[in-house]
């Protein structure tokens, strides 16, 4: 696969990177995911953020098309991981491209960067309208620490139906008040997006931190 386009926040020294993806619907710099790279470069983190190639296609000749099919996904996360030169590295994303690193941290825990943790920013637990078929098999068993910034009325995982699944004890959460997929709240909720967005950003500041 060729060299992947990494857009990049925060100090070159930082102590620990974050390599974030972007969900299925909106590239890597959509206001959302500018609020949490910037956040957290600002907090003293390296940020490092990528798009699988069917959005980097659709940045350049501006035409829709779905994602890459799973193997690609897959290999396109891979070929991120080396490129990136880190001391400490967290992977994860929104929605899908959190989905996606989900499935190889674990093969990376002894990955020369070192990958340590996981932070998801909206978990699609289920596809549209399939809450009979939970996407969990290999969450029930995963060891890398992680965190999902979760809205507690989110259609692909509200809290809900997630407390029900049996999920590994290194997972865990922070729920967004009344928050949908993107965290954001009803007006009759009396929480607004921006807080809910910076309850999760000093969450994430926190579950890193404590990654050392």
């Amino acid at each position: 696969m060729e060299k992947i386009q990494i857009l990049w926040n925060g100090p070159k020294r930082a102590p620990l990177t974050v390599a974030l993806a972007h969900g299925a619907g909106a590239p890597m710099d959509t206001p959302f995911m500018n609020f949490f790279a910037e956040g957290l470069s600002t907090r003293g983190y390296r940020i490092a953020r990528f798009e699988f190639p069917y959005m980097a296609k659709r940045r350049k000749t501006q035409q829709r098309s779905p994602p890459n099919r799973q193997p690609e996904l897959l290999a396109t996360w891979k070929t991120v991981l080396t490129q990136i030169k880190a001391n400490k590295l967290v992977i994860g994303g929104k929605s899908m491209g959190g989905r996606i690193a989900t499935m190889i941290a674990d093969e990376c825990l002894y990955h020369p960067n070192n990958v340590c943790g996981i932070l998801c920013l909206g978990y699609p637990f289920y596809g549209a309208g399939k809450f009979n078929k939970p996407r969990i098999a290999h969450l029930e068993i995963i060891k890398t620490p992680m965190l999902i910034c979760q809205g507690a009325r989110d259609p692909l995982g509200n809290h809900e139906s997630v407390s029900r699944l049996k999920l590994s004890k290194s997972i865990n959460f922070h729920w967004a008040e009344d928050g949908d997929h993107d965290l954001k709240p009803r007006k009759i909720s009396g929480f607004t997006h921006e807080q809910n967005l910076i309850a999760a950003l000093e969450s994430a500041s926190s579950f890193l931190s404590a990654l050392g």
